[in-house]
């Protein structure tokens, strides 16, 4: 990974945000909201934001249109990586993934870890790049999104973060 170049503007990413939910509606999406307001909040647009019960095969469809889609750089998803039988979030988006980012799932945890004890046991939190594409997968719950944002997407997705971000690599 390249270093950041403070001399440089921020870069202002493409996003989209997916909440994965069999329960929540447009105006219940507490989670999406939280999402899309922080992305404008830190410079980036949201330029598509949907949602869709846990099929495994919807989920895969909109993921895999986002990739495919020039005009979007990182997505975030949120919902469907618990500890239940309704979690299809994984089962969906791994296989379209080109490279796992182990670390991003790893320091979620721990974060959580931190604030909600052994229960992040439960969370399959992952992220990966495909197709020049950024995608981050967290849990439902707002609190968890707090933490993802807070705790790693915001920074990593800014460009004039050092020693390193991914914003200076998928911006277009």
């Amino acid at each position: 990974m390249s270093k950041a170049d403070p001399s440089k503007p921020p870069v202002s990413l493409k996003c989209a945000v997916l909440t994965i939910s069999g329960t929540r509606d447009a105006n219940s999406d507490t989670s999406g909201d939280y999402l899309s307001q922080s992305l404008t909040e830190a410079g980036h647009a949201c330029v598509r934001r949907d949602l869709c019960n846990g099929n495994l095969y919807q989920i895969r469809k909109i993921i895999s249109d986002w990739i495919a889609d020039d005009g979007i750089q990182v997505i975030l998803t949120n919902g469907g990586t618990g500890f239940s039988h309704s979690k299809s979030t994984a089962a969906a988006v791994m296989p379209l993934l080109d490279q796992v980012i182990t670390g991003f799932g790893e320091l979620f945890r721990h974060l959580s870890f931190l604030d909600i004890g052994s229960s992040t046991l439960q969370s399959d939190a992952f992220a990966g790049a495909a197709n020049n594409t950024l995608v981050f997968c967290m849990p439902g719950s707002t609190g968890a999104c707090k933490t993802a944002w807070e705790g790693i997407i915001r920074e990593q997705l800014d460009s004039t973060h050092r020693p390193c971000n991914f914003g200076t690599h998928y911006h277009a």
